[in-house]
């Protein structure tokens, strides 16, 4: 039988006659729409927006970004070495100084044959001047130090770069990490809330036969001392659950209270391909971090280019161009133009020691890139065995699991035909509890294990799965 369902009439405000409480639930909806809130208590989270999400709004990545800008800021600067630099600037002078007072005369062009007078040049009249100035100053040749520090600075940004991406990678494996540990943590909620409704099921079996005088009531308080440790269990995974959402919520950046409910379940993966010496080459041209250190020690070889540049000539083209005026109303101008050639013959042995320190730093960063290179093939080797174990311990738990339930139905069976006691139909329900809960565990070690791995291979993103 279908029909439509008539509402009755209401009575509204004017405007707004019948329906009002209608009116009012749909105003209410697109108001909580529109103001971004959802009428779900929770907020749907698929792996893939959580990291898309992880990659917009964690701070550190944020941190890395603002890294990256002043680093290209740092180009700028560099590259500014190259270039002449021009000034003006605008000075007022008065003065009563005998050589001043007459070179300012000489630079406004008004010098007269009464200047010459000896009492006018020993005790002249204040004078005022204005000048200004336009000057020119380029470094034609500095030893290659300007080009050293732009190349230095470029390095610089590709650093920084390398560390954005780094960091990158490490928070979507952090994130992926957290979304899986959140999973399990509900996976496990799940199988304490079977095991309670298996607990419940036992009990209403033991009140059943102990009222029909089968068994005495020790079975009757066994089963009841089950729920109670499973209801204490529940509670656990409960609080599990909500801090899994805070670790998951604090990995994509947003605030451990926001709601989030993750969409996925564990699923069957296929074992992770490739050798392992495959694995460990990968990682020894990816790892961004690795790259980094190679750059700095690029760079610290660098500095040993830029002190010894020190020891080279400098050669700078100067000029300028200047006015001079003591009330505007007429003026002189003049200009100069020139280069300077220096060469350092004694600095103190500050060259020297700079030089020393560049050697040592140079020596330092080799030996953190060979310290890295040996730590990366551990960790690639470390993640590619814990993922195959991960792997192998999936079938033998999903075996344990379903040998733990058979077992369980075979006691369950027996017990209600009192061939056994209820202390073994306990244990065989503690057994299936524990294979579900090592099940999960092993999935979840396998995801993680794949998570690690790819990390240790650098070759993580935002579209991981």
């Amino acid at each position: 039988m279908t029909g439509k369902i008539k509402l009755p009439p209401q009575t509204g405000p004017a405007g707004f006659p019948g329906r009002w409480p209608l009116f009012v639930l749909l105003a209410a909806m697109v108001f909580r729409l529109a103001s971004g809130t959802s009428l779900a208590s929770e907020a749907s989270l698929t792996l893939s927006e959580a990291l898309r999400i992880a990659v917009v709004s964690n701070p550190r990545i944020e941190a890395a970004r603002s890294r990256i800008e002043a680093a290209e800021s740092g180009v700028g600067q560099a590259r500014s070495g190259l270039l002449p630099r021009i000034d003006i600037s605008e000075t007022f002078n008065r003065t009563t100084s005998p050589l001043w007072a007459f070179g300012t005369k000489l630079n406004q062009e008004d010098i007269t044959a009464r200047d010459f007078d000896p009492n006018r040049l020993n005790d002249p009249d204040p004078i005022n001047n204005f000048r200004t100035a336009l000057t020119f100053d380029w470094a034609l040749f500095d030893g290659g130090r300007s080009w050293i520090g732009l190349r230095q600075s470029e390095k610089g940004l590709e650093i920084s770069k390398l560390a954005y991406q780094r960091g990158k990678q490490v928070v979507i494996a952090r994130t992926a990490m957290a979304f899986v540990g959140l999973l399990l943590a509900e996976s496990n909620l799940r199988v304490i809330e079977q095991a309670l409704e298996t607990a419940r099921e036992h009990l209403r079996v033991a009140q059943s036969r102990y009222e029909g005088g089968f068994v005495v009531k020790s079975d009757l308080l066994r089963a009841q001392v089950r729920i109670a440790e499973l209801r204490q269990q529940k509670l656990a995974a409960e609080s599990n659950i909500q801090i899994a959402k805070a670790r998951l919520n604090a990995a994509m950046g947003r605030p451990a209270s926001s709601p989030v409910e993750p969409v996925g379940v564990f699923k069957k993966c296929t074992p992770p391909s490739g050798r392992l010496e495959q694995w460990i080459d990968t990682a020894l041209a990816n790892r961004s971090d690795l790259a980094l250190l190679r750059l700095q020690r690029s760079i610290s070889e660098d500095r040993i280019k830029q002190a010894r540049s020190g020891h080279m000539p400098r050669l700078h083209l100067q000029g300028s161009y200047e006015i001079n005026t003591e009330s505007f109303d007429d003026s002189a101008e003049n200009y100069t133009i020139g280069a300077a050639l220096s060469i350092n013959l004694f600095s103190g042995l500050g060259i020297s020691s700079r030089e020393a320190r560049a050697r040592a730093e140079m020596k330092r960063l080799r030996a953190m890139v060979t310290e890295k290179e040996l730590a990366v093939r551990v960790e690639t080797r470390q993640a590619f065995y814990n993922a195959h174990s991960a792997w192998q311990r999936i079938k033998v738990a999903e075996s344990a699991v379903e040998q733990a339930s058979e077992g369980l139905r075979i006691v369950t069976n027996r017990y209600r035909s009192g061939l056994l006691p209820m202390v073994s139909l306990l244990d065989a329900e503690v057994a299936r509890q524990q294979a579900l809960t090592s099940h999960f565990k092993a999935l979840h070690d396998y995801k993680v294990a794949r998570v690690q791995l790819a990390l240790a291979a650098g070759k993580i993103d935002e579209n991981f799965k």
